[in-house]
C-alpha cells in the first residue's frame, strides 16, 4: 500500500500579514519526487481561493492576485507585552482543520512548511491539532525556521526535522524513484490563481542582515533551462495568471537562464504577468535586461534600495548607489514600465539607522517619482546584523526575530509611526 502524506503551509501568528505572492514554494518543491509514489494531500491555511476561506469577508484580490488573509485578533504573547499593535492569527479557521482531519484520519506522514521564525505558533498549533487526530502520524518539519532556529525547532514538538536541499528523508518516505525531473506539486491545489517560481538558487552576495548564505551552503548558481521551463508550463497547466519570482539574485549573470527564460517566453506568445516581490538588484538592470524583462511580462518590479548612503552600504554588502537608482528606473520606464508599479525597498529599524539616513533616503525615492515600500528590519540569527541585535533583545527566542516588533523596540513607538506616516504621506503625492 502506498504511503498517504499530508502537506501543511500553517496559519501565521503576526502583528501583520497580507497575501504578497505566499506559497509554500520549498515544501512543494522538495517534495515533489513523491509524485506517484504517494497518495498526496495538501492543506494550506493561507490558500484565499480554498473553500475553508469563503468566511473571510476580504479575500478578493487586486489585479495582479494579491489580497488579505482571513485574521481574528488575539492576545499577544509576553515578548510583545510593550508593543502597541494588535496581535493576530492569519489563515483559515483551526476548526477547518480539525474536521478535514476527522474525514482524512489514515495519513501515515504530515509534513509542515515553516518559514519565518516567529511564525512558530502557527506551526504548533498545526502540531497539536495532528497529534489529536492523527496520533499514529509522524511529523516532519523543513523550511526557514528549521534552518536558521534547529535547537529551538527540536522543542516544539516534531519527530523529525529536514533540510529544504536534502531530500533523502523525503525519498525514504516512499519506494521507487522518479527517473525525469519533477516540478513542484501545484496539482495539489483545486484552484490555482498565483504561482511561484525560481530561475536561479542562493545569490553571490553576503549581505549583513540577510540570511540566504546560511540557508543556501553551496552559492550562487543558474538552474537549468529545461526545467525552468517544466515548472512554468506545469503553473500555464494550472491556469495560472500571476507568477512571483522567488530569485534572491535573479538578475546575476542573466545571460545563463532570464534571458533565454524570457526569450522561450516572448516566441511562444505565453500571456501571464511576472512579479518581483524579492528585492532586485538595480544595478543590473540595464536597458536591455529593462526590455525583455517588460516585453516578456514582467509587471510589478521591487527594487532594493535600503539607504542613499554611500557608508551604508559600504559596510552591510555595498548593494548599490543613488545614480545606480535613477538608472536603473530610467531603464524600466523607457522599456515601458508603468512607474506606478516600480516601488523601492527601505529598511526600517537597521541596527545602523543613523548612518542609514532613513528620511533623506525616503524622499530621495519620492523625488524620483517612485514608491517607497519600508521593510520592517528583522535580526536574523546568525547574520553580522542579527547577532548585534544581541545588545536590543534575547535572538534565542524566535518571536524576538519579529519585523514589526524589533523596529519598535530599536528605534521607539514614536519614530517608527513617523517614518510610516512619512510614506504614506510621499506615495500619496505620486
Amino acid at each position: 500500500m502506498r504511503p498517504r502524506i499530508l502537506f501543511v503551509n500553517p496559519p501565521i501568528y503576526d502583528f501583520t500579514a497580507y497575501d504578497f505572492w505566499l506559497k509554500p514554494f520549498g515544501m512543494l518543491t522538495a517534495a515533489a519526487g513523491l509524485r506517484g509514489r504517494a497518495d498526496l494531500a495538501l492543506f494550506d491555511y493561507l490558500d484565499r481561493n480554498s473553500p475553508y476561506g469563503a468566511d473571510n469577508a476580504e479575500s478578493a484580490s487586486d489585479k495582479w492576485g494579491r489580497g488579505h488573509f482571513q485574521a481574528q485578533k488575539i492576545d499577544k504573547p509576553i515578548q510583545f507585552a510593550s508593543i502597541p499593535r494588535n496581535y493576530r492569527r492569519f489563515g483559515v479557521m483551526r476548526s477547518h482543520f480539525q474536521d478535514f482531519l476527522k474525514k482524512n484520519s489514515s495519513f501515515d506522514h504530515v509534513l509542515i512548511q515553516t518559514s519565518m521564525t516567529y511564525w512558530y505558533p502557527g506551526v504548533m498549533e498545526v502540531i497539536e491539532d495532528v497529534r489529536s487526530f492523527l496520533p499514529g502520524a509522524s511529523v516532519v518539519l523543513g523550511g526557514t525556521y528549521v534552518g536558521l532556529c534547529p535547537d529551538h525547532a527540536k522543542t516544539i514538538g516534531a519527530d523529525i526535522l529536514i533540510s529544504d536541499s536534502d531530500t533523502t528523508y523525503l525519498d525514504s518516505l516512499a519506494p521507487g524513484t522518479n527517473k525525469e525531473y519533477q516540478p513542484p506539486l501545484w496539482e495539489l491545489y483545486d484552484k490555482l490563481d498565483v504561482g511561484v517560481i525560481k530561475l536561479t538558487v542562493g545569490c553571490p552576495y553576503h549581505c549583513t542582515y540577510c540570511g540566504v548564505h546560511l540557508l543556501n551552503t553551496c552559492g550562487f548558481k543558474a538552474r537549468p533551462l529545461t526545467e525552468c521551463i517544466a515548472d512554468l508550463q506545469m503553473l500555464l497547466s494550472k491556469g495560472v495568471t500571476d507568477i512571483a519570482f522567488y530569485d534572491d539574485a535573479l538578475l546575476y549573470q542573466p545571460e545563463k537562464v532570464l534571458i533565454p527564460f524570457l526569450e522561450y517566453v516572448i516566441s511562444n506568445n505565453i500571456k501571464v504577468n511576472f512579479h518581483t516581490p524579492n528585492a532586485l538588484h538595480v544595478r543590473f538592470i540595464t536597458p536591455e535586461i529593462a526590455n525583455i524583462m517588460v516585453r516578456g511580462g514582467f509587471k510589478t518590479f521591487f527594487l532594493g534600495f535600503e539607504s542613499k548612503s554611500a557608508d551604508f552600504h559600504s559596510k552591510t554588502g555595498s548593494k548599490v548607489v543613488s545614480d545606480e537608482l535613477v538608472t536603473a528606473a530610467e531603464n524600466l520606464i523607457n522599456a515601458g514600465a508603468d512607474k506606478k508599479n516600480i516601488a523601492t525597498y527601505q529598511i526600517i529599524g537597521h541596527p545602523n539607522s543613523d548612518m542609514q539616513e532613513l528620511e533623506e533616503s525616503m524622499r530621495f525615492v519620492n523625488s524620483l517619482g517612485l514608491k517607497v515600500m519600508l521593510a520592517d528590519f528583522s535580526p536574523i540569527p546568525g547574520t553580522p546584523d542579527g547577532d548585534y541585535c544581541q545588545k536590543y533583545t534575547d535572538l534565542s527566542e524566535p518571536l524576538n526575530h519579529n519585523k514589526t516588533a524589533f523596529p519598535i523596540i530599536h528605534l521607539g513607538t514614536e519614530k517608527v509611526n513617523h517614518f510610516k506616516s512619512l510614506n504614506k504621506i510621499l506615495n500619496r503625492t505620486l
